[in-house]
């Protein structure tokens, strides 16, 4: 299996890069193709650019940034997702990287006149998200849960038809404690080797 591991977060001694290593070593452990794209590491630039969004709807974006991120999606058979929720959703890093990558004639062709979009993610069987949260879980749950909606409804929509999908959580992050953070460890790993 090859799985794209797309890690967003600023920090570099974050608990988030604790879960991706740890996640990382569990899926090569398994003997999985991991390949690990860090958002912040490589200074990937979010911002749509006026160009880029007059034809979105016509073609592939022509930045040669993008490439790279192109060929990853291409290659993937399952996505895991790593970052921090913020504000209840994706980080602005994150969420531009999907309306920059997941575009036009890469992630999904769309139709001359009405009728469907047509999927170029088939490929991706497995989609998963673990993420930490400042927030309670019925305080999420309240809100809506708009970054899981996006990756596990919108994103996952492009994928395989019968898409395995998984969601984690380390809620009230902002009091975690030593404790808390292991036992996430634990269900992560845990859940890591079904997945």
């Amino acid at each position: 299996m090859r799985v794209l591991v797309v890690y967003c977060h600023p920090v570099p001694e974050s608990y988030c890069a604790a879960i991706r290593d740890m996640a990382v070593e569990v899926l090569r452990g398994r003997g999985w193709d991991v390949r690990l794209l860090d958002l912040y590491a490589e200074n990937f630039d979010p911002v749509m650019s006026c160009e880029e969004r007059r034809f979105y709807n016509d073609r592939a974006p022509e930045d040669p940034a993008l490439k790279p991120h192109f060929e990853h999606l291409e290659w993937a058979q399952a996505i895991l997702f790593i970052y921090p929720t913020w504000w209840y959703g994706l980080p602005a890093m994150l969420k531009g990287w999907f309306d920059r990558v997941w575009a036009t004639d890469i992630a999904f062709k769309l139709p001359a006149g009405k009728g469907r979009i047509t999927s170029l993610m088939r490929h991706v069987t497995k989609v998963g998200v673990i993420t930490t949260c400042g927030a309670p879980t019925w305080w999420s749950v309240v809100v809506g849960q708009p970054g899981r909606k996006t990756i596990l409804r919108g994103m996952r929509a492009l994928c395989a038809t019968r898409c395995k999908t998984f969601f984690l959580a380390h809620y009230l992050m902002d009091s975690s404690t030593p404790k808390s953070r292991e036992a996430f460890f634990g269900k992560v790993r845990a859940r890591l080797e079904r997945f």
